[in-house]
């Protein structure tokens, strides 16, 4: 029997591993590596809501939050959403995630997590999550286009993910991009591989919650819009 693209997604997940240089100040957290609980639960969501053999529509992100994806290893889930919405729990662990918050709000009118996410897959061209050190010795979160460095860095490596997720089984004839800045990234690296047809592009659920919080139903629409037709 064929394998279902949830085992593909856990088999990916499973071997993940940046192996490229990094610029000085930045850091890669691999939570497959850094706490087993993040294991089983991301083996429980992908056996609960990817256990078949549909194909997927593509939703992608910029790279995962330490709070969110980088906790959980569920793009924007964090611990809350996980168990409340999910029934999955992390003990080891709890995190609140705003563009989790957004995201699973969205999914709640699209229909709640079944149905979407029978229908699609969230991932992003750098699974992993990128910290940078400050000043003070803090580490904040970091994306891959952040310093012009750590992209040329992380290129490869972000070309080499994306066609992995087309081989798990997705219809990239018309993909969804969050985020114009990652979409303008996004746009470089499909000419330069030719891996998707049509890149739509949505607001990142972070800039939603941040600065157009008292809008976000109008979001929610656009993006029940988008990916409804």
């Amino acid at each position: 029997m064929a394998v279902s693209f949830g085992d593909r997604v856990i088999d990916f997940n499973t071997r993940l591993h940046y192996r490229g240089e990094l610029p000085d100040g930045f850091r890669v957290m691999n939570p497959y590596l850094d706490n087993p609980e993040t294991m089983q639960v991301m083996r429980q969501f992908y056996h609960k809501y990817y256990n078949d053999h549909h194909q997927r529509r593509f939703i992608i992100g910029i790279n995962p939050s330490r709070h969110g994806a980088g906790v959980t290893g569920v793009p924007f889930t964090d611990t809350k959403r996980l168990k409340d919405v999910c029934g999955i729990e992390m003990t080891s662990v709890h995190t609140h995630e705003v563009s989790s918050v957004f995201m699973y709000d969205m999914i709640a009118s699209y229909g709640g997590a079944a149905a979407f996410y029978k229908r699609f897959y969230i991932n992003s061209p750098f699974p992993l999550a990128i910290v940078r050190a400050t000043k003070d010795g803090r580490w904040l979160n970091a994306n891959y286009y952040d310093d012009p460095v750590l992209f040329g860095m992380v290129k490869d490596f972000m070309i080499d993910s994306l066609k992995k997720h087309m081989e798990l089984g997705l219809d990239t004839s018309r993909v969804f991009v969050l985020g114009k800045k990652n979409a303008d990234f996004i746009s470089r690296l499909n000419a330069e591989a030719g891996l998707f047809g049509h890149l739509e592009v949505l607001e990142h659920p972070r800039y939603i919650q941040q600065y157009k919080s008292k809008e976000k139903q109008l979001y929610i629409d656009k993006y029940i819009a988008a990916l409804s037709h």
